[in-house]
């Protein structure tokens, strides 16, 4: 699964984007899975009220299945002005 990640999520992971491989059933465990990697990750990942999320382009939930899905993208709430 390709996991993106913008914004300050980017530069807290420290990478764009990367490849793994998961069994998590939900995004929440893949969230847990990714915040188990290591501090960076944990970071970024800490306050999930300040994280949306999108599975193959489409809004996704914390507890949203993984399923067939290729790729999860983690981002900051947009504003609008």
């Amino acid at each position: 699964m390709d996991v993106l990640y913008f914004a300050w999520l980017r530069e807290r992971v420290g990478l764009p984007r990367e490849t793994i491989e998961t069994s998590a059933p939900t995004v929440r465990a893949l969230v847990a899975e990714l915040a188990a990697l290591d501090d960076w990750h944990a970071a970024a990942l800490s306050d999930l009220s300040a994280v949306r999320v999108a599975l193959d382009q489409e809004l996704a939930d914390l507890d949203s299945p993984l399923g067939q899905a290729r790729e999860i993208a983690f981002f900051p709430p947009m504003t609008g002005g």
